[in-house]
């Protein structure tokens, strides 16, 4: 089972995992992650975040993370949400969780798609911050992890 959702709705952990894992007793192994809006960004305090996409195309690039990740590890289930709109600090932002039989599986591959999201991912984010609204980039750090991986970020427009 794998499912992608872009949403403004909150969404629910507990019974999302319970959904990605429910009848399969070959299951040994869930891991999640959970991202929230921090409220400081590059040492200024943040009162929102407010996320763009492009609906139909992000969908599609990160299905396409989703089957990299399902070719690279042993996966049962895959579960992305990632969240869209005006979100405020300490809101849930995304959700990426994943079953296999055993954790090595489900922590690297739980890692593999943040690494994906943060760098590869068709979403624009601004900053409401008391010096006025900026636009976030990708951080050098982002694209040092995906890179572990094997993958090049993609240039960045200017």
């Amino acid at each position: 089972m794998s499912s992608v959702s872009i949403q403004t709705d909150d969404f629910d952990v507990s019974a999302e995992l319970a959904a990605l894992r429910a009848q399969d007793g070959r299951v040994g192994a869930v891991c999640c992650f959970v991202g929230t809006v921090r409220d400081r960004s590059d040492g200024d305090a943040v009162a929102s975040m407010e996320l763009e996409h492009y609906p139909g195309m992000t969908e599609k690039s990160i299905e396409a993370m989703v089957a990299e990740a399902r070719r690279r590890f042993d996966l049962f289930g895959v579960r992305v949400i990632h969240r869209v709109g005006l979100l405020q600090p300490s809101a849930q932002i995304v959700l990426v969780a994943v079953t296999s039989a055993h954790r090595g599986e489900s922590f690297q591959a739980c890692e593999f798609l943040m690494d994906y999201l943060k760098t590869q991912a068709p979403f624009w984010k601004k900053e409401a911050t008391p010096q006025g609204a900026r636009w976030v980039d990708a951080r050098v750090s982002d694209d040092a992890a995906l890179a572990r991986w094997g993958i090049e970020a993609a240039p960045q427009a200017s």
